[in-house]
């Protein structure tokens, strides 16, 4: 059974407004999380179309995670087996060059408080700068391209850094053939085996 402060806090976190001052588009803290998830996926923010439905993942970069991962959306979408924990978990609004980085007061406010209910994990998908940077700031290497490639350590550790399946880094794959030829064959069966 989960913990019995486990939808409590989900409730709170649904509910949260804390920085909604700094928000374009308002609160709508976008999450997948329950005790028994077996896999954890750490994004970065909800764009504008994942803001509007409230679904992670809900577009191309969704579709192409799922299509890494080997699965469906029947199964990426159970929480029971799915976790998915943005670093920032509403839309940030957008830069320059994109959407702005995640508020750092969802880290600070629910990050360790979610975290301490995924006692189940078994790997998680750490993907994009701002997750590696929180996640794995020790292992961490000069840039994104480094910390991935050095995969097979950290995987053997229950942890995969991965580049954002934005089609925004269409470049990034083609310049990193070795990632979709490598990583993605053991990252499928890495999912498969975890839920069998």
């Amino acid at each position: 059974m989960p913990k019995p402060d486990y939808k409590k806090l989900l409730d709170e976190v649904r509910s949260c407004t804390l920085c909604v001052a700094h928000l374009p588009m308002g609160a709508n803290p976008v999450l997948q999380v329950h005790p028994k998830a077996r896999i954890l996926v750490v994004g970065q923010a909800p764009g504008i179309k994942v803001h509007r439905s409230g679904i992670p993942f809900d577009d191309q970069s969704g579709i192409r995670l799922r299509d890494w991962m080997g699965i469906d959306s029947s199964v990426f979408y159970d929480p029971m087996k799915i976790a998915i924990l943005p670093m920032g978990f509403c839309y940030p609004g957008t830069g320059k060059s994109g959407d702005l980085p995640p508020r750092k007061e969802c880290a600070d406010t629910w990050r360790e408080k979610l975290l301490s209910m995924l006692t189940d994990i078994d790997l998680a998908l750490i993907i994009g700068n701002y997750s590696i940077n929180w996640h794995m700031k020790d292992l961490k290497k000069k840039n994104l391209t480094e910390t991935v490639k050095e995969w097979k350590k950290h995987i053997s550790n229950g942890v995969l850094p991965l580049p954002h399946p934005s089609p925004r880094n269409n470049i990034w794959l083609k310049k990193n053939p070795w990632f979709e030829k490598e990583v993605i064959p053991q990252l499928r069966l890495e999912i498969s085996s975890i839920l069998k």
